[in-house]
């Protein structure tokens, strides 16, 4: 058993109703007691609800649907969503979480939940698990007057599990699994589409082989799993037997001679407004090659869907000539994007340049215009000078002022941890 399971101490913390919560404090309002629906006004009543109060949800409101949705006799008052705001005090959590544990051992998964690794800091404070869960979660609500729910387990997944199956339902927002709760908790989920990493797609798949329960998911054979899926099948046959190797410092360390940018968006983006976002992260990238004078030999995007759906992709190609400009980090980007995209709502990105080595010069091929590569060198370079002398949003693309763009707020941040 040793060999197949990680013994550890995770800890997934959620904050309740986040975008909502974060309005309604920013009012004087409470969020238990008043009714409140994050979205934009200006989209009239097939609006997009981001978020809504914990007091809606009570009256059976959901989080996630449109403003025609909700009851004609419940009243409501909407408040158009900051995303300023949301990462300031999404900020101010996670100075919370460092106060208990290293950046090292602390994984942002969202704008709104995170996960740390406590294992090695529970003699440390003389504390269990649940205890320091406890202190940690009354320090959230001190310190920034949010509320958060916690789940606690051996591997990430159960800690995950536990949180998003139980820990709302608590009277202190708190639930514990450990693999002895396996059979009576885990197993008993249904349907399929309640587990982190199972979305409807893949529910509708394992329905077709008579998997309904994750019971059911845990019995199957994995050698078929892994001939109909491929990897994701022997994931799926591990996750239902509460299996998860995963560690945060595997998930956090930096990748020697890389360049790398990852974002965690405050809203769902789909296969045509996340461009936008991967265009602004390759310029990013772009200009920290160039201000250090590296080029990239390796290209990797990584996409990761909305947390009540789990999953995504990461992959990498090889150059055959290096490069420090935004049109070939881009176009490799879009190229993975598109082969790999499964039209499911995209909550991270994350772009890589790795391979790194320094420019000496200009490799050029046989359809190279050595004039237009000067060119661009100088206009980048000039770019540079006025960013750095009058701030990065000092010169932006026209895309950067559509509502689906982050970089002007992003750029307004100084310092701090990427959320």
């Amino acid at each position: 058993m040793d060999n197949v399971y990680l013994h550890r101490h995770f800890l997934c913390i959620d904050l309740k109703s986040f975008f909502a919560s974060v309005e309604c404090l920013d009012k004087g309002l409470d969020p238990f007691h008043y009714p409140l629906v994050v979205a934009n006004p200006n989209q009239g009543n097939g609006a997009i609800t981001l978020a809504v109060s914990p007091y809606l949800k009570t009256l059976g409101v959901p989080s996630r649907g449109r403003l025609f949705e909700i009851p004609k006799n419940i009243k409501y008052t909407i408040a158009k969503p900051r995303m300023s705001l949301y990462l300031k005090k999404s900020q101010e959590v996670v100075e919370v979480y460092l106060k208990y544990v290293a950046k090292e051992d602390l994984h942002i998964y969202s704008i709104d939940e995170c996960f740390l690794d406590v294992t090695d800091y529970l003699k440390l404070y003389q504390k269990t698990d649940y205890e320091l869960a406890l202190d940690i979660l009354k320090d959230v609500k001190k310190s920034t007057g949010l509320y958060a729910t916690c789940g606690i387990g051996p591997n990430m997944l159960l800690a995950k599990i536990s949180m998003d199956i139980e820990a709302k339902h608590n009277k202190d927002f708190i639930a514990k699994w450990d693999y002895e709760d396996i059979p009576d908790k885990l197993w008993s989920i249904s349907p399929l589409s309640k587990v982190w990493g199972i979305g409807p797609r893949m529910e509708k798949n394992l329905n077709r082989l008579g998997i309904y329960s994750m019971y059911d998911l845990a019995h199957y054979d994995r050698g078929k799993l892994k001939d109909k899926f491929g990897v994701m099948g022997t994931e799926l046959w591990n996750h239902a037997n509460g299996i998860d190797l995963s560690r945060i410092k595997d998930m956090e360390k930096i990748i020697d001679k890389s360049y790398s940018h990852s974002q965690v968006l405050f809203k769902d983006y789909n296969g045509e407004n996340i461009k936008i976002i991967i265009r602004e992260m390759a310029e990013i990238l772009k200009i920290r090659l160039q201000k250090n004078h590296k080029t990239c030999s390796v290209i990797g995007l990584g996409i990761g869907y909305s947390k009540n759906i789990g999953g995504g992709f990461f992959h990498q190609v090889k150059l055959n000539n290096p490069t420090d400009q935004e049109k070939d980090i881009l176009a490799n980007c879009l190229m993975i994007f598109d082969k790999f995209y499964e039209n499911l709502p995209i909550r991270k990105v994350t772009i890589s340049c790795s391979n790194l080595k320094n420019k000496d010069g200009v490799q050029l091929n046989l359809f190279d215009n050595i004039k237009e590569i000067k060119e661009q060198e100088q206009i980048d370079e000039a770019i540079l000078e006025i960013k750095d002398k009058f701030g990065k949003n000092a010169i932006l693309k026209a895309s950067s002022l559509l509502d689906d763009s982050t970089i002007k707020e992003r750029n307004k941040k100084i310092g701090g941890h990427s959320i």
